[in-house]
């Protein structure tokens, strides 16, 4: 139904107004409250989404990715929503997931570069992104021991899920993929993002200078990307990964971002044409998952990192080795809602203000 239709054929009267006026104004307030919600917030992820059925047509769906797994094998599902999320190494200009992905793109034609085990609690009311170095030395069932992130190229999602369940024992609900590009876009629909930047990078002239800075797209991917100049290697550009979805996601859930229709449109329209996800999340299950976070706010997002002991070398790679008792502390916080709690007694865990 048309706003003029509820005025009825003959319009208003001059004594009818201030009635039409205020029905005008509430029909108003009711749209634009309604694009509102169409703010997607993606949490590395997060995978919070505000779609319309028409923007959830828009995320590309990766088919039958749980079924290779056999069920026995898979840890016991967990109260919330446990999401495991990857983006892709590719250096093309092109998008390699959602929609706009070429026709030619691959399951499993290449690595992982970024790998994230996003949990939203049952209530909704917080939500952990633990990264996991692609780095890391691990058990690939089928293949041995192996960086984490050759599991994607061995096998696709199938592989890196059960490669990521058998390492944590945490249940893996849904899998969601970006692309560099992708996130690039991404960054300038909201208008770029805040990071307080520790040191400076460049890459193919583009310069990121240190100290609080506000990056747009190619900025924020020259950020995320970097590694080999930074001291920590890989474990620096994780956190930088995380300061920038921390970033995105403060950004996305802004007042200035949900007050302005346009903006949030154009966000949520960008965003649902540069992610995947698994096939078994519905349109309506999209809805549901953010209906379902509609309280969740940025400060109640713990972001880290899985503990590692340190880094070392494997027939010629330079791979990251993790701490398995500590590990297993934290992955049971995942599978007990209790991931605040141990990082509130972990603060040397948590993602710094400025990290490198």
């Amino acid at each position: 139904m048309s706003i003029g239709s509820v005025m009825g054929p003959g319009g208003p009267g001059p004594d009818q107004d201030e009635e039409p006026a205020r029905k005008r104004r509430g029909l108003r307030a009711l749209l634009y409250g309604l694009i509102a919600l169409l703010v997607l917030v993606l949490l590395a992820a997060a995978g919070v989404v505000l779609v319309t059925q028409h923007l959830g047509s828009q995320v590309g769906r990766y088919p039958s990715v749980f079924a290779p797994i056999d069920p026995s094998s898979r840890p016991a599902d967990a109260a919330g929503q446990t999401f495991l999320l990857m983006g892709t190494d590719t250096r093309s200009p092109e998008a390699t997931t959602g929609t706009d992905a070429a026709p030619d793109a691959v399951f499993g034609s290449t690595r992982s570069d970024v790998i994230m085990v996003a949990t939203i609690a049952e209530d909704g009311q917080s939500a952990s992104i633990i990264s996991i170095p692609r780095d890391s030395w691990v058990d690939v069932p089928g293949r041995g021991k192996n960086k984490i992130n050759a599991a994607y190229a061995f096998g696709g999602p199938p592989l890196l899920i059960e490669t990521v369940e058998q390492l944590s024992r945490v249940h893996i609900d849904h899998f969601a993929v970006i692309d560099f590009a992708g996130f690039a876009q991404m960054t300038d629909a909201v208008g770029g993002i805040d990071v307080n930047v520790g040191q400076e990078t460049e890459r193919d002239g583009v310069v990121v200078p240190a100290g609080p800075q506000h990056l747009n797209g190619e900025q924020a991917l020259v950020y995320v990307r970097e590694r080999k100049s930074l001291p920590g290697g890989d474990l620096d550009r994780v956190r930088r990964q995380q300061a920038a979805l921390r970033a995105f996601v403060q950004k996305t859930l802004s007042s200035g971002t949900l007050s302005s229709p346009p903006t949030a449109y154009a966000a949520v329209d960008t965003v649902t044409r540069h992610v995947g996800v698994d096939d078994s999340l519905s349109n309506t299950g999209l809805a549901q998952l953010a209906f379902g976070m509609r309280d969740l706010r940025n400060s109640s997002i713990s972001f880290l990192t899985v503990p590692v002991t340190g880094t070392g070398d494997e027939g010629g790679q330079s791979v990251v080795y993790l701490d398995e008792g500590a590990g297993r502390d934290l992955w049971f916080a995942v599978n007990t809602d209790a991931v605040p709690q141990w990082a509130a007694a972990r603060p040397q865990e948590q993602l710094s203000d400025t990290p490198r």
